[in-house]
């Protein structure tokens, strides 16, 4: 490790010998700040030997390893902020964590994280990763006793969509803002940091995106939003100093809200705005339907958000196009297994038509 500097404690040299991941020459620089910044910490409290435990013997049978929490949870470390327990848990165990929502505390963690302590357990062990979980199959039934008749698909493009509040007794997020942005991360140019995202979620046009010149909105955009795809859930954060609007029918459903209601988002908060589970659940009930219920999901699949300005019953704008700023975005994954499930269902019983 030929970056370490000179005078580099014994005990912060034998602790960075276990940290995982390849970095260039700045972060590897980084990484020792930060473990001497722990260690510091530590032993002042007389857990030292505990780190070194948990650690060399990458055990979860360890002590939990505290410091004090800060007013706003974060660590900073030379010029960088972060989440303390992320920021060891990357450097001991996943170099490739993006986020606390990719990080469950196990159950005899006293002093984990979210449970907002004076002091935080920063022992990696103490954590676990969040796994995205298996989709179930969807059978699709040979035979199916299909009406001859449905009703129309309920179409909510044209109506004037109800309002609401971030939903009550939900924790809001503290404005954590990782050293580097996670997966998928869009920026107020409607461009994503990694590709990898486009799998999940795909933006609508950056043209979509971009606001009026001529409007102020622009200019209280800020950071924007932060979109996050994990364990099988998609999250918006507002990272803006003013709110952003969000209409997704998975989540209304989840509320128990009208299919067309818009969320206000203030800032520093997020919402799950998609769940692949509850997804999963009513695709397999729709295919006992027929194919016109089945194709009606692919409305749960357009998220619809603005910022800045909000649209709905309670507001100016009607509409989520007049609102100076907005995107759509489409669910490629969620998408593909309708298709998949569609293809197998064959023709509908209907036949379409351009007044269908």
């Amino acid at each position: 490790m030929s970056s370490i500097l000179p005078f580099t404690p014994p005990i912060v040299k034998r602790l960075l010998g276990w940290k995982k991941g390849e970095q260039n020459g700045q972060e590897e620089k980084w990484c020792e700040k930060a473990v001497k910044s722990l260690v510091k910490k530590l032993k002042k409290t007389g857990q030292l030997d505990e780190l070194e435990k948990a650690i060399t013997t990458q055990s979860i049978n360890t002590k939990c390893i505290t410091i004090p929490r800060s007013l706003d949870g974060r660590l900073q470390v030379s010029h960088r902020k972060g989440l303390p327990h992320v920021i060891y848990c990357r450097l001991w165990r996943w170099p490739d964590l993006h986020s606390h929502h990719e990080l469950r505390a196990m159950e005899m963690c006293e002093f984990a994280f979210h449970m907002k302590k004076d002091e935080v357990c920063v022992n990696p062990y103490h954590y676990q990763r969040v796994e995205t979980p298996v989709l179930p199959p969807v059978l699709v039934p040979r035979h199916t006793e299909v009406p001859s008749e449905f009703p129309p698909l309920d179409d909510y493009t044209h109506s004037i969509p109800e309002n609401t509040n971030f939903p009550a007794g939900i924790e809001p997020q503290s404005n954590y803002i990782p050293e580097t942005p996670p997966p998928g991360y869009i920026s107020e140019d409607g461009e994503t940091s990694d590709h990898q995202m486009n799998h999940s979620m795909e933006t609508g046009s950056a043209a979509d995106l971009s606001p009026n010149p001529l409007s102020p909105t622009h200019s209280n955009l800020g950071r924007g939003v932060r979109l996050y795809y994990i364990g099988g859930e998609v999250f918006a954060e507002c990272l803006s100093d003013s709110a952003i609007f969000v209409q997704s029918p998975n989540c209304n459903q989840r509320y128990g809200w009208h299919p067309a209601t818009v969320c206000k988002i203030p800032p520093g908060c997020n919402l799950k705005i998609f769940n692949n589970q509850e997804f999963a659940a009513l695709l397999a009930q729709s295919v006992n339907q027929g194919f016109e219920a089945v194709y009606q999901l692919t409305r749960m699949c357009t998220i619809r958000m603005s910022f800045v300005k909000g649209w709905g019953a309670e507001y100016r704008r009607q509409t989520v196009t007049s609102t100076p700023c907005w995107i759509e975005l489409h669910l490629n994954g969620p998408l593909q297994w309708l298709d998949k499930v569609l293809t197998q269902m064959g023709s509908p019983a209907i036949r379409c038509s351009s007044m269908s």
